[in-house]
C-alpha cells in the first residue's frame, strides 16, 4: 500500500466530519439556491449517518442567497446590506436544508457564532457543549457566521476558517471543505492547464501558501489561500483537511471512503496529542483544584472526568472556561483541564455531588467540573 493510500485509509476511519461547503457551490455560481445539489449533498451525509459518522455542516450562501432574492447581482460593500442580504438569505438557506435533511428523518439545527464566540473561554465550553449535546441526539448542526450582526472587527472573514475552529471545538477527525475547484494545483489551473493537482502534503508545508490563489467568483470572501490556511488551523487540533471540488458526483461519500479526491493536507500530530500540547503547554493555568484519592484514581486509571465529589480544595481565581490544575493531596499535579464553574463556583460545589448543584448554586451548567474531553493528564 502506497504513502497516499495509507493516508486515505486514516481519513475514512475518522467518525466525526466537518463538512463545509462554499458560496459559489451553494448558489450555483449566484443564480439562487441550488436546490437539487444541496439534496444530493444531504443524501450522502445522510449516508455517512447512517454508516455511525456525525457531521457538522459548515455553510456559506445567506449573503449570496439573500442577494438572489433581493435581485442584487454585485456583491454590495456596506457592511449593512450585507447584514440585510444575510438575514434574507439565511432563513431561506435553513429552509432548504430542514426540508433535506427532514426527506431522511434526520434533525438539524442552525447555530450562528461569531469570532468572540469561540475565543471568549466561556462562550466556546457553551458552544462546544451546544455542538456537543446536538451531535449526541442525532442532528445535524448547520453552523454559518453570524452575518446579520457581526462587523468588521469581529467577523471570521471567511467559513472556511470558522470550518476549521468549528472542527477545533468538536475535536472533529476531519475536515471537509468543498469548493468550486478540484482542489490545490501547483499553479492556478485556468492560467496553465498543465498544473498539477496536490493530491497530499503537510498541513503546515510553507510552500503551500506561495501556491495557493484567490477567489475570483465574487460570492464569497475566501480563497484558495484562506483553505490553506484553514487546514492549518484544523491541524493543531489533529484533524486532517480534504479540499475537493464539491460538484463532483458523490464527493462526500467518495471522499469518506478513502478515494484520492481533492488535496489532502496532514497534521503532523494525531488528535489526542495535538489536544494534550495545547491544554498542557499552551495555556496559561490560572488556579488549582485538589483532588481525593477516589478522584485521582477515576483521572488516572480509568480516563473518567473530574467530578466535584471528588474535589478537596480549591486554590486561586479562575473563571469558567480556565485551564486549571489538578493535584493529589500530596500536591503533585496529575492533569489539567478546562473548568466548568468559576473558583467562586467551584468552592460551593467541592466535595458534592451533582445532583445538589441546583440547591447550592440555583443552576447546574454541567454534571462534571471537568469533563474528560477537556481534561489531559501529565
Amino acid at each position: 500500500m502506497n504513502a497516499i493510500s495509507v493516508s486515505r485509509q486514516r481519513l475514512c476511519r475518522g467518525q466525526r466530519w466537518v463538512i463545509k461547503i462554499g458560496s459559489a457551490l451553494l448558489t450555483n455560481g449566484g443564480r439562487g439556491v441550488h436546490r437539487s445539489a444541496i439534496s444530493a449533498w444531504v443524501a450522502q451525509m445522510a449516508a455517512l449517518r447512517a454508516r455511525g459518522i456525525e457531521v457538522v455542516l459548515v455553510s456559506s450562501g445567506a449573503v449570496a442567497a439573500g442577494m438572489d432574492r433581493l435581485g442584487w447581482r454585485r456583491r454590495p460593500e456596506s457592511i449593512h446590506q450585507l447584514q440585510a442580504a444575510a438575514a434574507v438569505g439565511q432563513s431561506h438557506l435553513v429552509q432548504v436544508y430542514e426540508q433535506a435533511f427532514g426527506d431522511f428523518d434526520i434533525p438539524s439545527a442552525q447555530i450562528l457564532l461569531d469570532h468572540d464566540d469561540l475565543s471568549n473561554r466561556t462562550r466556546y465550553l457553551n458552544a462546544r457543549s451546544t455542538l456537543r449535546t446536538l451531535l449526541s441526539l442525532g442532528s445535524v448542526p448547520i453552523v454559518n457566521e453570524n452575518d446579520t450582526v457581526v462587523t468588521d472587527e469581529i467577523r471570521f472573514g471567511d467559513n472556511d476558517t470558522l470550518a476549521a475552529l468549528v472542527a477545533n471545538l468538536v475535536e472533529a477527525d476531519a475536515l471537509l471543505i468543498m469548493t468550486d475547484a478540484d482542489g490545490l494545483f501547483s499553479e492556478d489551473p485556468r492560467e496553465n492547464p498543465r498544473a498539477e493537482l496536490i493530491a497530499e502534503a503537510s498541513a503546515l508545508d510553507p510552500r503551500l501558501l506561495q501556491v495557493a490563489g484567490e477567489s475570483r467568483s465574487g460570492l464569497g470572501r475566501g480563497g484558495m489561500a484562506t483553505k490553506v490556511r484553514a487546514a492549518q488551523l484544523a491541524a493543531r487540533s489533529g484533524a486532517c483537511t480534504v479540499i475537493a471540488g464539491g460538484a463532483r458526483e458523490a464527493v462526500i461519500t467518495r471522499v469518506c471512503a478513502g478515494e484520492p479526491l481533492g488535496t489532502l493536507l496532514l497534521p503532523e500530530a494525531g488528535p489526542l496529542a495535538a489536544r494534550k500540547r495545547w491544554l498542557a503547554g499552551q495555556l496559561q493555568v490560572r488556579g488549582a483544584v485538589v483532588l481525593d484519592r477516589g478522584a485521582e484514581t477515576a483521572l488516572l486509571e480509568r480516563g473518567r472526568s473530574l467530578l466535584a465529589v471528588g474535589v478537596t480544595g480549591v486554590e486561586g481565581c479562575f473563571r469558567r472556561g480556565d485551564l486549571v490544575s489538578c493535584r493529589n493531596s500530596a500536591g503533585r499535579e496529575v492533569a489539567r483541564g478546562l473548568v466548568n464553574y468559576d473558583s467562586r463556583e467551584s468552592l460551593r460545589i467541592q466535595g458534592q455531588p451533582s445532583e445538589k448543584f441546583i440547591d447550592l448554586l440555583g443552576y447546574r451548567d454541567d454534571d462534571e467540573l471537568i469533563h474528560r474531553d477537556n481534561l489531559v493528564l501529565l
